[in-house]
């Protein structure tokens, strides 16, 4: 995947067209609630004050990530999906990198959480995230805490 290929795209939910929006969910819907067969509240009632990260081709969201503002703790990546057309791309690590960069603009000098999907932890190790939990099920799926450290600590490995 060349840079020329794709575009980045963060905006906060008002600032999306309804035709906009509704290809958006319908995508997270698609992945999370039909193709992993996972029926959860998807609509959680967090996107109003989120920042949402798309990976565009061609005018169409190719990858999405939802950055969560910090609450508790540290500001949080959820909702990584890469679209079945561009699987196996590469596009997962473009998106990955693009959020932890939104990430850092948007939230300077903070680490990073996330919950991944077991069987993609050592991706997101490759990326800086280390497991801060042991594995646990959520809506049927296994998961494991994740957390990168703000730029300038020191990461374990």
């Amino acid at each position: 995947m060349t840079a020329a290929a794709y575009s980045v795209d963060v905006r906060r939910m008002e600032a999306f067209s309804a035709v906009e929006l509704y290809a958006l969910l319908k995508l997270r819907v698609d992945v999370f609630v039909v193709e992993q067969a996972c029926a959860y509240q998807e609509l959680d009632g967090k996107d109003a004050d989120a920042l949402h990260l798309r990976l565009l081709i061609d005018g169409e969201t190719a990858a999405y990530a939802r950055l969560l503002k910090p609450e508790d703790d540290f500001p949080r990546i959820g909702r990584v999906i890469v679209a079945p057309a561009h699987r196996g791309s590469g596009l997962g690590g473009v998106l990955m990198r693009a959020a932890i960069d939104a990430c850092g603009a948007h939230f300077p000098g903070q680490p990073i959480a996330l919950s991944a999907q077991s069987h993609l932890e050592p991706f997101y190790r490759s990326l800086g995230f280390v497991p801060t939990s042991a594995e646990y099920v959520e809506d049927g799926i296994p998961h494991v805490d994740m957390v990168r450290p703000a730029e300038g600590q020191e990461r374990a490995s």
